[in-house]
């Protein structure tokens, strides 16, 4: 058992109850089993013979985890809670990627067709509920499992060169490392995770949220997350594409922007929505999903956003 492992059981032991759930992550959760009434309603699965899932309508990207693009053709892939799905750079439609219907948490772009991801399988394979760290090279085609098949749910995935950053959600815990997911290292968190981003200079320079009411708020490490300060108040979901902007929208659709690594954030605009995923691509390009499966775009640091994909 590592040092953390031992300090993370020995908290658990003398801590109060489990804090209260900040209102937006409750919200989040009551908004996941909406969608999975709405699938159930609507067909999308029914459970055949085996009590294995198919199916039966696509009722496209309704609920979004994540967003990247391809640096291979500028594509646009959306991660879901029923698949991956694909918007060519001249397209404003959602296709999906395959056949799959995996539920694919943290998904990540780290270069030219190559994805990272976690989650849950699609119902009809015999893969383990928890997926662990999953790698793509063909755009998402196919997924290999790398570390941790069975073990772990990573709900938020950053890739910063070999560096990886992982908050496995199923068991509240922060693993970082160092050899592109390979292995990994448990390191202290400050509480449970919303988010985390990387500086683009200093892979051991990362910003994260949490999300608990008694430890919410924006939280700062500069030694690849051994140690932890209260930086601010924000809660939200971050992009940091370029050293000097840092991007946050909360939950109720406002985007900030900062040039300090958190400390403080100056308002841009707003998404008009509740933000289910966030993307940041270069200084003022940004993407935004709400919970409908539409997807924002921002050319202007957040100030205004037009549509750019429909489910």
């Amino acid at each position: 058992m590592t040092n953390a492992t031992k300090a993370r059981a020995q908290r658990r032991r003398q801590a109060p109850p489990p804090p209260k759930r900040s209102p937006w992550v409750e919200r989040a959760l009551l908004g996941l089993v909406a969608v999975a009434v709405v699938l159930a309603a609507a067909g999308v699965w029914r459970l055949s013979g085996d009590g294995r899932g198919t199916s039966a309508a696509d009722a496209g990207p309704v609920h979004v985890h994540g967003l990247g693009i391809d640096p291979a053709d500028k594509a646009l892939f959306i991660a879901t809670h029923t698949g991956l799905f694909r918007v060519g750079e001249r397209d404003s439609k959602a296709v999906r990627v395959g056949d799959s219907y995996q539920d694919t948490m943290g998904f990540t772009v780290v270069g030219e067709n190559r994805f990272l991801g976690s989650g849950h399988p699609d119902l009809r394979t015999d893969l383990p509920p928890l997926l662990g760290l999953l790698e793509s090279t063909d755009s998402g085609r196919s997924w290999d499992p790398i570390s941790l098949l069975g073990e772990a749910d990573f709900h938020v995935l950053r890739s910063a060169g070999e560096r990886v950053y992982g908050y496995d959600a199923s068991n509240d815990r922060l693993l970082v490392s160092g050899d592109a997911g390979r292995t990994w290292e448990e390191v202290e968190r400050p509480a449970p995770l919303l988010d985390l981003a990387a500086d683009p200079n200093d892979s051991q320079h990362v910003v994260a949220v949490a999300a608990s009411d008694l430890s919410q708020g924006l939280y700062e490490s500069r030694d690849g997350g051994r140690a932890w300060e209260r930086i601010g108040d924000p809660v939200g979901l971050l992009a940091w594409p370029v050293p000097d902007q840092l991007y946050l929208v909360d939950g109720g659709g406002n985007v900030s922007a900062s040039t300090n690594a958190g400390r403080s954030f100056e308002r841009r605009g707003s998404i008009g929505g509740q933000p289910a995923a966030f993307l940041g691509q270069g200084a003022d390009e940004l993407f935004v999903a709400l919970h409908d499966g539409t997807i924002k775009r921002s050319s202007d640091g957040g100030a205004t956003w037009a549509v750019r994909s429909t489910p």
